[in-house]
């Protein structure tokens, strides 16, 4: 991919890295505490005949921070972000929050959206079925190394603080993350809640993967996202946790290149 281009939309700086191509259009959306460069090794792996965009979402990577950090306002950014570019209709496929965002898009917007891929996601997004807010409120913004971050962050309970440091930085106060621990406590928060109608509303062909031990998509919820909602099928990842695109990339990419096919192919 592409380093990072930039945009405005609303009012907002918006970063996205691009494989280029003419290929379809794949939206990629990382979930929270991400960036789209995590989408790198799906890009290359489906290309050239699929282009991949991945977007840095409100609040994540080298997109603007501040503002409001709900639902609505995610789903308004990929909307405005896929009619700017030209992108539409377009795959969507998304991680974790990425994910909810992606099925609300879906949903809101039918025409932009022809496909959707979610990744390790839950409709069922609240206590005891899973634990929706990880507490990062304390967590320091900046370490004069990328070690002491990582080690302040495992410190708070974080068992590996690899995926986080993928957002971080070196600046002058040393390494420091690109999101803000208080807004990222807003987005969790708002992310909280029972999606299950939004999903089971739209039509389009979906593919819902699930990592094998996620600490977020339990069995039984998976399965009856795949019962609930027409036209969905349902790949799980053995020995995979949640961020299954990195625990198997190949094996990844190969499902999500399968699906797309697929889904060409009877269009």
């Amino acid at each position: 991919m592409t380093a990072e281009s930039f945009l405005t939309l609303r009012g907002r700086h918006f970063a996205y890295r691009d494989s280029g191509g003419s290929g379809p259009v794949v939206l990629a959306l990382h979930g929270h505490f991400g960036r789209g460069r995590i989408f790198a090794p799906l890009a290359a792996a489906l290309a050239p005949r699929y282009r991949v965009v991945a977007l840095d979402q409100r609040g994540h990577g080298l997109s603007d921070n501040g503002g409001e950090f709900t639902p609505d306002a995610y789903v308004a950014d990929a909307a405005a972000f896929l009619t700017a570019l030209d992108l539409a209709p377009a795959a969507v496929a998304g991680h974790s929050m990425g994910g909810v965002v992606a099925l609300l898009l879906a949903r809101r917007h039918p025409g932009l959206v022809n496909s959707l891929v979610i990744v390790d996601s839950t409709v069922l997004n609240e206590e005891p079925e899973t634990h929706p807010v990880l507490d990062v409120s304390d967590w320091p913004r900046h370490a004069p190394t990328r070690e002491a971050l990582g080690a302040a962050i495992e410190a708070r309970g974080v068992p590996d603080a690899g995926y986080f440091l993928d957002s971080a930085v070196e600046s002058d106060e040393g390494w420091s993350l690109l999101f803000d621990p208080a807004e990222m406590m807003a987005s969790q928060h708002a992310f909280t809640g029972d999606h299950s109608a939004d999903w089971t509303a739209s039509r389009q062909p979906a593919l819902l993967l699930r990592g094998g031990d996620s600490f977020l998509l339990t069995p039984g919820t998976a399965r009856r996202m795949t019962e609930e909602r027409a036209n969905t099928r349902l790949r799980e990842f053995p020995g995979c946790g949640h961020w299954l695109y990195a625990d198997d990339p190949d094996g990844f990419a190969a499902e999500v290149g399968t699906f797309l096919d697929d889904v060409r192919t009877r269009r």
